[in-house]
């Protein structure tokens, strides 16, 4: 067999596995983000079908896709089909590059499906596709809810890619290369980046909770104002791929979070005095590293409320994305002036910005909530407590 073809087929074989992964955890994330939300609500949660609610996903499976398929009669049928599948294809391809070992360390393979120089630049510029998938299936609905939900959710995709991209910026210039690999050995020879880039990570999370469309950012869905947003007039199937989409991305999210700031695939070297070669086990870190976000986007849900749209926007351009960028101009004036002092400089610095971000919150707060005395006298016309 040529080796070309080889290459190809292992390709193909590692695709398949990444993307049954993928929708296995999806699937099960569902159920363990019920069964979590429920203890943190003092609830019970799903725990009927299979012993302790285990085959819940799969019921949701079965109902999902014998479920009525909903026709809209004003609907453009060929893009309001087309849209789940863009979502989820796009969710799906941007996980398939992110290492989950060293090269060669999977039964002699590269433990990822592709490598490309501009790693996390061109994963980022593949997540941000996804949102085509939510603009065009709200647009192709032919109905004002699902328009209105597509659109918040271009601005608000739009607004926070921009801080999500300052946020790294600084990342990349200490490191020096946008390749995961090198990012991840980087980490493994000097530290991992969050001691570095604590405020840069701190508005990268952010960032990641508005590009997943999750709770305090789900406004392109809020059911109290747009009964569902973009997904209204979507059923059965299409609205399951949706759904997986979200989850996909919250996973990729996890896992880019986990790399970049983290150590990726790499584990406490301590750890190798317990057992030798421990933190170099391929999968096993990024796994748990992953796990971790994961409770974190569902401890969020559980606990914030949703923000109103204004604040949202307020919030991605007059702090999310100054301070993203004072972060990056604070790294570049580290790596030209201060590098031979020690990494440990840019560790306080960064720390020290992200104290005094939050030592200043009552104040900073007023960029995105103005509060009801300004508006007052401002001529703002406020409704009475028993309405008009």
């Amino acid at each position: 067999m040529p080796d070309w073809l080889a290459q190809l087929l292992i390709t193909l074989l590692k695709a398949v596995l990444v993307a049954f992964a993928l929708l296995t955890t999806f699937a099960y994330m569902t159920l363990i983000e019920r069964r979590l939300l429920a203890r943190m609500q003092i609830r019970v949660g799903p725990n009927r079908v299979g012993p302790g609610g285990l085959l819940q996903p799969l019921a949701d499976a079965i109902k999902s896709i014998f479920k009525e398929d909903l026709s809209v009669t004003l609907a453009d049928k060929l893009v309001y089909t087309l849209a789940p599948i863009v979502a989820i294809g796009m969710a799906l391809t941007a996980f398939g590059g992110i290492p989950a070992g060293p090269p060669r360390s999977l039964f002699g393979t590269d433990p990822w499906v592709y490598q490309l120089d501009a790693g996390i630049l061109a994963l980022l510029a593949l997540t941000s596709m996804g949102v085509y998938g939510i603009f065009l299936g709200g647009w192709a609905s032919g109905s004002k809810y699902p328009i209105l939900g597509g659109l918040r959710s271009s601005a608000q995709m739009i607004s926070y890619e921009l801080g999500m991209g300052l946020s790294v910026l600084g990342l990349l210039m200490l490191v020096g290369s946008t390749s995961f690999v090198r990012l991840v050995e980087w980490q493994a020879a000097n530290g991992w980046l969050i001691l570095f880039q604590v405020l840069g990570f701190a508005l990268f999370l952010v960032s990641s909770f508005a590009e997943t469309n999750r709770t305090p950012f789900d406004l392109p869905e809020a059911e109290q104002e747009l009964v569902a947003g973009y997904l209204t007039e979507y059923s059965a199937i299409k609205w399951a791929l949706f759904q997986m989409a979200e989850y996909v991305n919250m996973i990729t999210a996890s896992a880019i979070m986990a790399t970049l700031f983290f150590g990726g695939y790499r584990g406490p070297v301590f750890l190798d005095g317990l057992i030798p070669g421990i933190s170099g086990w391929p999968i096993i870190w990024l796994v748990v590293k992953i796990a971790f976000f994961l409770f974190l986007f569902i401890w969020v849900r559980a606990t914030l409320p949703r923000l109103r749209y204004d604040q949202l926007m307020r919030f991605g351009w007059k702090l999310v994305l100054p301070v993203a960028l004072a972060n990056t101009l604070m790294t570049a004036a580290f790596l030209a002036f201060g590098r031979g002092v020690g990494l440990w400089l840019l560790a306080l610095l960064s720390l020290a910005g992200l104290l005094l971000l939050f030592a200043l919150s009552d104040r900073v707060r007023a960029l995105w909530n103005t509060p009801t005395q300004r508006r007052e006298a401002e001529g703002a016309r406020v409704r009475p407590l028993g309405g008009d």
